[in-house]
């Protein structure tokens, strides 16, 4: 590892307690085990309690993170929250994130509606403070999905889960190195991903309430499915080809957990074993921004990430973007 050298030095995460099952969607939708299964690959989730809310899921992760890079919320200097289901509409959620972690007055800030791409791109934003800036900086990816969806739309109740996962990065300490990043957006591709009522455009009314459009999540799969195998593809490539790396020196890729079907497209585009890949969508289901951090902590804590080893991070979100990371542990 390069002697100034900006790493990841601690990783957490929380899950709720209540495991869903496919089986038990069958309450509240025409679907089955079968049905999920073959088009998603998701066979559970995680749904929050009903007294749990946003920032109680990232103050466990980040806390867990904190843990595990050996440091205190009073040695954190600067908070990023990545989410899309925030605590409430103002102020952002990093505030309350900040105050229950007993956090001096630093810069707090979120990365809203991004989609699942955002804790990659929060991650980049923390590279790049910390080379300038020095510190250490908390990123939190955290998402509350169930409370946002419609129960009564198979197409995409199945597909979510709640949980969360954080990150400490620093110079100082041992930890994954962040070797190169990308991300981009193409704003053309707005519709394909997208909840439109709550905001300026479509504001949240009695009779959108009553209609339930308020959760009426709006998915193009074929679209989506396209769109986020080329883009989580070439993003890969890039931070590759930036590091001066080759796809043969990638010991694990860790994807955002949106549809198994996505991983073996993009498996095969880049023309790497899908052992390569670490996949836990058929245990947590698709957590939004804690996809990413919370596979990346359990393929650690598995056993899956050696010293040496070169990870590779991509993934896609509503935007549309895109991003990926190398890290070398």
């Amino acid at each position: 590892m390069g002697k100034d050298a900006i790493r990841v030095v601690g990783l957490g995460a929380y899950l709720p307690e209540h495991v869903m099952t496919n089986e038990e969607w069958s309450n509240y939708v025409d679907t089955s085990d079968e049905w999920i299964t073959t088009r998603t690959g998701i066979k559970r989730r995680r749904i929050a309690a009903p007294d749990e809310t946003t920032t109680d899921m990232a103050v466990a992760a980040a806390s867990a993170a904190l843990e595990d890079a050996g440091v205190s919320g009073q040695e954190i200097d600067e908070v990023i929250v990545a989410t899309d289901t925030p605590e409430v509409f103002l102020p952002d959620t990093s505030s309350f994130v900040q105050h229950r972690l007993g956090i001096r007055e630093v810069p707090a800030y979120e990365i809203g509606s991004s989609g699942c791409a955002g804790f990659i791109q929060a991650l980049d934003i923390a590279r790049a403070r910390v080379h300038f800036g020095g510190g250490r900086i908390l990123v939190v990816g955290v998402e509350l999905l169930s409370r946002f969806m419609n129960w009564k739309d198979r197409n995409t109740c199945v597909l979510f889960g709640d949980a969360a996962a954080a990150a400490v990065v620093a110079s100082a300490g041992e930890g994954g190195e962040i070797l190169s990043a990308v991300a981009g957006t193409d704003g053309s591709q707005t519709g394909i991903l997208t909840l439109e009522v709550g905001g300026t455009r479509k504001p949240f009314t009695l009779q959108a309430a009553q209609q339930g459009s308020h959760q009426n999540v709006v998915m193009n799969g074929r679209e989506i499915f396209r769109e986020a195998v080329r883009r989580m593809s070439e993003a890969s490539l890039k931070v590759i080809s930036d590091a001066k790396l080759t796809k043969n020196e990638i010991a694990l890729v860790v994807p955002h957990q949106a549809n198994l079907r996505i991983i073996e497209a993009v498996a095969k585009r880049l023309e790497l074993p899908l052992e390569k890949f670490y996949i836990n969508i058929q245990e947590y289901g698709n957590t939004g921004s804690a996809s990413v951090p919370l596979a990346l902590w359990e393929a650690r804590g598995l056993g899956r990430i050696s010293a040496g080893d070169i990870v590779l991070l991509t993934a896609f979100g509503a935007g549309f973007h895109w991003a990926a990371m190398l890290l070398k542990f």
